[in-house]
């Protein structure tokens, strides 16, 4: 039978780690440009792109250890990510903190609750329970896009795009990282004239662009199916980048 590519890449020894490539590194650029198109709308509508962004997360963490289909898994971590929005809606901006550590502290206990209802292995019932917090974590977390200010949103989408676009270019590694933060700080500056943020949209874009490419590398690990790379591979990016441009949005502009 045909093998797939992560399956004929393991079968002959080559390196575990396989970039998500140009495809899914477009999708991540839409998604960029729906959050920064919508981000001086009402929050209700920036919640679209957002709610998306975390279904994406949630499933493909999963997918990405091996673990499928893990419904009740994907489903309260894309349900820990949505209660956090929610909540972000009903609450004070200069409250998002604490919103964001209670909802994930509340959800994070129920995934605990379903791993001891677990009757597989130890083994298994930790690797289930590790994956479990960390979808929960990563979906709360992309929430950063909802409760940040929505020019440092447009600032940090602005950057991620080129930065995940310029990193699929099949260039030598270190030479597509520097190109890839450059042109996450190029576009953050280029946004930030736009608004508030002036220069310092450099600063924010360049911090945006170091954490999407971190999502990428993660997306990359362990022989990851197109699956993978059509789900993590898009959504961690973003969602890596969401906690910077939340803390670091306020510092700068």
């Amino acid at each position: 039978s045909r093998l797939a590519p992560n399956q004929r890449a393991r079968a002959e020894g080559r390196s575990p780690i396989i970039a998500p490539g140009l495809q899914p590194a477009a999708l991540t650029a839409v998604l960029a440009l729906l959050l920064a198109l919508t981000a001086p709308l009402p929050e209700a509508v920036r919640c679209v792109p957002v709610v998306l962004l975390q279904a994406v997360t949630a499933a493909g963490w999963f997918r990405l250890n091996g673990m499928w289909p893990a419904r009740q898994g994907i489903a309260l971590a894309f349900l820990a990510g949505v209660t956090t929005d929610v909540a972000l809606l009903a609450t004070d901006r200069k409250d998002a903190p604490l919103v964001v550590l209670g909802t994930l502290g509340v959800w994070c206990l129920f995934v605990l609750v379903l791993q001891l209802r677990n009757r597989s292995s130890a083994d298994e019932r930790m690797y289930a329970l590790t994956a479990g917090l960390t979808s929960t974590a990563l979906a709360v977390l992309a929430a950063g896009q909802l409760s940040a200010t929505s020019d440092a949103v447009v600032v940090g989408a602005a950057a991620v795009a080129p930065a995940v676009l310029v990193r699929a270019l099949p260039l030598p590694g270190p030479v597509s990282a520097v190109l890839a933060l450059l042109a996450a700080a190029g576009a953050g500056a280029a946004a930030g004239q736009l608004n508030a943020f002036g220069t310092a949209g450099a600063l924010l874009g360049l911090a945006a662009g170091c954490c999407a490419l971190i999502g990428l590398r993660v997306a990359s690990y362990d022989y990851p199916s197109r699956f993978v790379h059509l789900t993590a591979g898009v959504a961690l990016p973003l969602a890596l980048a969401a906690p910077a441009v939340h803390l670091l949005g306020p510092v700068l502009s």
